[in-house]
């Protein structure tokens, strides 16, 4: 019955999710607040303005006009706010032509692969990186080469980034700021990787897409700058989502930009159109774009102090009890060195004393575990005895 294609994805199941599940079986049998559950990146910071968007939307907004068809990119003055947000922070040149409403970065990401991948073309990421890259890539028979990760830094590897690039290469994904371990790429870590693909694209007579994958744009901290990719590199595209920068993951809201500057420019943008209806999300939600415009233009976003404090409680307590991770300069999540080899055996422990962490091996590297920390302050608090446990347990407390 399931398709030889379905069943390595079924094999390989997200652990993200799967600890999730387990989390909510556990709150059951010792009662939520005894469980502490940081695995899923969920975000915790309610914004009251996008529910005020909400209203205004429906009640402001032709019925038949908001709930029907639109074009498949989506609605243009929607677009053309955005184009025109991006251009005022970034000093670029879009117009709604520019962008593609998506279902969330994920079906940003899925259209732009399926308009330039053939069976056989690689698409170089760098570890650690979000699992389902692996899925979005074998879904257009497509191979991913793995730049193996540098546990020092976790920048990007630049050295084995330029030996790994072939004839073959069709695109490089990169995730910044980074999921799971909070790292920001920096202006010269990008100016170096462009001049890298540079050079491969004349050496080869190719063109090689560098695509952007950035939800926690928005989440950078102390003033930390995210580098806007398309103003150092001529094939860069870039998959935006507004899950956390807004709180409404469950919306499944983003968009795509393709500018001017790539290679073949309008027939990528015609293709990925095309591919946004033929892999069957057809137009993005039309209720949301909308919100999406009123939110733009009353520039409203999360409340980034409420992470920050976060991040520096759990990562001060963790490190105080012997934990090794480095300080996240984005996102909201640690990626923690496991006290043991394998760290499947630490998750196992940490559960033990009801902490849920997922493995690194889930992110391609493993001897790590990531720590979700868009949870509340209390939750943080209430876990801290339990990590000091775990680090009792492995001798990590001095």
């Amino acid at each position: 019955m399931i398709s030889e294609k379905m069943k390595p994805f079924m094999a390989n199941n997200s652990a993200i999710r799967a600890m999730f599940e387990e989390g909510k079986r556990m709150a059951a049998v010792y009662g939520r607040e005894n469980v502490y559950d940081f695995s899923l990146g969920n975000p915790n910071v309610p914004v009251p303005q996008v529910t005020e968007a909400i209203l205004d939307v429906v009640k402001n907004e032709d019925f038949m006009t908001l709930h029907g068809y639109m074009s498949n990119a989506g609605y243009e003055d929607v677009r053309q706010t955005i184009a025109e947000s991006l251009n005022k922070r970034f000093g670029t040149n879009f117009s709604f032509k520019n962008l593609i409403m998506t279902v969330g970065a994920a079906s940003g990401l899925n259209i732009i692969l399926k308009s330039i991948l053939n069976p056989g073309d690689e698409v170089i990421v760098f570890a650690p990186y979000f699992v389902e890259y692996n899925a979005y890539v074998r879904n257009y028979d497509g191979n991913v080469v793995v730049i193996s990760p540098d546990t020092e830094t976790f920048m990007p590897k630049l050295d084995e980034f330029e030996a790994k690039i072939t004839a073959k290469t069709k695109a490089v994904i990169i995730n910044n700021p980074n999921n799971p371990t909070g790292v920001v790429y920096d202006e010269a870590t990008i100016k170096a990787m462009a001049a890298i693909l540079e050079k491969k694209e004349k050496k080869f007579g190719t063109s090689i897409v560098l695509i952007s994958d950035e939800p926690y744009r928005e989440l950078a901290y102390g003033g930390i700058e995210v580098p806007f990719v398309t103003k150092y590199y001529h094939n860069a595209v870039v998959g935006y989502s507004y899950s956390k920068s807004l709180s409404v993951p469950g919306e499944r809201i983003g968009y795509v930009v393709i500018p001017d500057e790539v290679d073949d420019s309008a027939a990528l943008i015609g293709a990925a159109t095309i591919a946004n209806r033929v892999i069957g999300c057809v137009n993005a939600p039309s209720l949301v774009q909308k919100v999406i415009k009123y939110c733009i233009e009353h520039e409203v976003t999360v409340d980034l102090e409420t992470y920050e404090k976060n991040r520096n409680l759990i990562y001060g307590a963790l490190t105080e009890y012997g934990f090794t991770c480095a300080k996240p300069d984005g996102a909201f999540y640690l990626f923690v060195k496991s006290p043991v080899e394998n760290e499947k055996e630490f998750c196992e422990v940490a559960k033990k004393h009801h902490v849920l962490v997922v493995p690194g091996s889930s992110f391609a590297c493993p001897g790590y575990v990531r720590l979700a920390y868009c949870v509340s302050y209390e939750q943080i608090e209430r876990s801290l005895p339990a990590f000091k446990k775990i680090a009792e347990e492995y001798g990590l407390c001095k």
